[in-house]
C-alpha cells in the first residue's frame, strides 16, 4: 500500500490544521490494519501521535495531544484524517502516516510510510 500525506502548512499558535492520508491499495485496506500518525520535529525523534484500528474504529492518541487532536478514517476513501486544534509552535515538525499490521506506537513495527507534510505552528 502507498500512502499520500496532505494537508501541512503553516498556522498560528492556538489555530487549526486538519491532515489527511490518502492510501493508494489495489483493494480495501485489510480491517486488522492499524494506521497511525507520527511526528519528527527538527533535533527529535520521531514519536507516535494517533493511531486508528482500520476495521474497528479505535483510536489512540498520546498523551501530548490528548484534547487538541482527533483521529478518524473513512473507509470507503481509503483516508485517514489528523484534525489538530489549539496548535502550539511545540507541534511543528513533519508528519507522517504509516500502517502496521497491529497497533503499536514504536514506529518500527509500520510497513509503509507516507512522504510526511510539514506543521509549522507559528506567529
Amino acid at each position: 500500500v502507498q500512502l499520500q500525506a496532505s494537508g501541512g502548512g503553516l498556522v498560528q499558535p492556538g489555530g487549526s490544521l486538519g491532515l489527511s492520508c490518502k492510501a493508494s491499495t489495489s483493494g480495501r485496506i485489510f480491517s486488522s490494519r492499524f494506521m497511525g500518525w507520527f511526528r519528527q520535529a527538527p533535533g527529535k525523534e520521531r514519536e507516535f501521535v494517533a493511531g486508528i484500528r482500520w476495521g474497528a474504529g479505535t483510536t489512540y492518541v498520546a498523551s501530548s495531544v490528548k484534547g487538541r487532536f482527533t483521529i478518524s478514517r473513512d473507509s470507503g476513501k481509503n483516508t485517514m484524517f489528523l484534525q489538530m486544534s489549539s496548535l502550539k509552535p511545540e507541534d511543528t515538525a513533519v508528519y507522517f502516516c504509516a500502517t502496521a499490521r497491529t497497533y503499536s506506537m514504536n514506529q518500527n513495527e509500520y510497513d509503509s510510510w507516507g512522504q510526511g507534510t510539514l506543521v509549522t505552528v507559528s506567529s
